[in-house]
């Protein structure tokens, strides 16, 4: 006769207004974090393809900068994933804006040697900062009741507007400043700026983000001793659940057309200006606009998520991606009217296929299963990033900025079988 198996430990007792009290607090943390961390992101973008085109003369290498900026989650996503089984979010998340301040001293080094190619790889290092900032919006997500989940992770997203919208404005200053007190050549002002604003957020995570929200969520959960995870288990656990997959598939091609779309909207704005030198100061607006669309109506669409759930809103943004495609690619390259129309439905359609397919994949896995599988998601959205930016250049190039949308706006289509089939998996663990 053999000896009875004791049953499981039970997970611990949850005091709600406890976790409420917390998470209260995670999100006024991320809600400063994402308003630095955005300045740096939409500097980052505003620079980019204007750098990178000034040291090669080249469209077809101008995309590549930015597609490396936005992916640059592809090469971190992996070591940040590790880092955050082991540490929570605040290793992971502080881990993002180091890497993206060391690519700011690479990118500044770069220009000071006039070296394109070493320009390009500190910007894919300097992505890293818009992997933190994406990957935020699942921290807030940690400890958000299911029937919030959508409104919560939207509040960051939204955060992002305030630093995002006057980032590429903030852009011409810090050049003005830099020379003006230091001189030397362009664009160093913008890096150091980047860096700055990077090692900043960096500090107010590791300090204030306590306790962490993802390990509290494991601790509610009782799944505390659960074995670390990797990327290849978010692939697995993607494959085996179709809502994850469907989360994922939506979120890249969202990724895909906003990157392969903007990576090219300064060049097409500078090649229809009489003076090419003020277009820093167009390009500045126009994309602090867009910039605004992709954040500004995130609270709305996380309130439309919990309310009608995740699919509708994922189809609305497929419709608004292309018709941003439609207005933007029939817009001259002087037409400061539509162009930014076109950008600002750009960026609405990429926060409702962000924050529908985030709200998707969290309430689909249990806080286990969090880091791996939103990595892999962020992982596969920094692809599309790269290939959308490694495109677009060529195909401006050697064809035009509206062939580019007409391009983008058939992938933005794709999407659709999956949104059609099955959205129900595995019933997760409550956090």
């Amino acid at each position: 006769m053999t000896a009875q198996q004791p049953p499981p430990a039970a997970p611990p007792e949850i005091d709600p207004a406890g976790t409420a009290a917390l998470q209260q607090r995670v999100l006024r943390t991320l809600f400063l974090t994402q308003v630095l961390g955005g300045l740096a992101v939409g500097i980052g973008i505003a620079v980019g393809a204007l750098l990178i085109e000034e040291m090669t003369g080249s469209a077809t290498f101008t995309g590549l900068a930015q597609s490396l900026f936005v992916g640059g989650s592809a090469l971190v996503v992996v070591p940040a994933v590790r880092i955050t089984e082991r540490f929570g979010r605040r290793g992971g998340l502080a881990f993002g804006y180091g890497c993206a301040v060391v690519g700011t001293l690479i990118v500044a080094a770069a220009i000071h040697l006039g070296s394109a190619v070493l320009a390009t790889a500190g910007y894919f290092l300097l992505g890293a900062a818009s992997f933190a900032g994406l990957q935020s919006r699942y921290a807030a997500a940690d400890l958000a009741p299911a029937a919030r989940r959508g409104s919560h992770l939207s509040l960051i997203v939204w955060a992002t507007t305030i630093g995002s919208v006057a980032g590429p404005s903030l852009a011409g200053v810090a050049e003005r400043v830099w020379t003006g007190w230091f001189g030397g050549p362009a664009y160093v002002g913008s890096m150091v700026a980047i860096g700055l604003l990077c090692l900043l957020t960096a500090a107010v995570i590791l300090v204030f983000l306590r306790p962490d929200p993802l390990l509290t969520a494991r601790e509610i959960s009782g799944e505390t001793d659960a074995p670390r995870r990797s990327i290849a288990d978010g692939y697995r656990t993607a494959k085996a659940n179709p809502a994850v997959r469907t989360g994922v598939v939506a979120a890249a091609l969202g990724h895909f057309v906003m990157v392969g779309v903007m990576a090219m909207t300064a060049v097409h704005i500078k090649h229809g200006m009489a003076d090419p030198k003020e277009a820093l100061s167009v390009v500045g607006v126009i994309l602090g606009l867009h910039i605004g669309g992709m954040y500004a109506f995130a609270p709305i669409i996380g309130r439309l998520v919990d309310k009608h759930g995740a699919r509708p809103v994922l189809i609305a943004g497929t419709a608004l991606l292309v018709a941003a495609c439609t207005v933007s690619g029939s817009s001259p390259a002087d037409d400061h009217v539509r162009l930014p129309i076109g950008l600002v439905l750009l960026g609405v359609g990429w926060s409702a296929m962000t924050v529908g397919s985030a709200a998707l994949v969290t309430g689909a896995i249990t806080p286990a299963e969090r880091p791996s599988t939103q990595g892999f998601s962020d992982l596969i959205m920094g692809l599309a990033a790269m290939a959308a930016g490694l495109a677009s250049g060529p195909i401006v190039e050697y064809a035009s900025y509206g062939i580019l949308c007409v391009s983008c706006a058939v992938v933005a289509l794709l999407v659709f079988p999956f949104l059609l089939g099955k959205l129900t998996g595995p019933a997760p663990t409550p956090a």
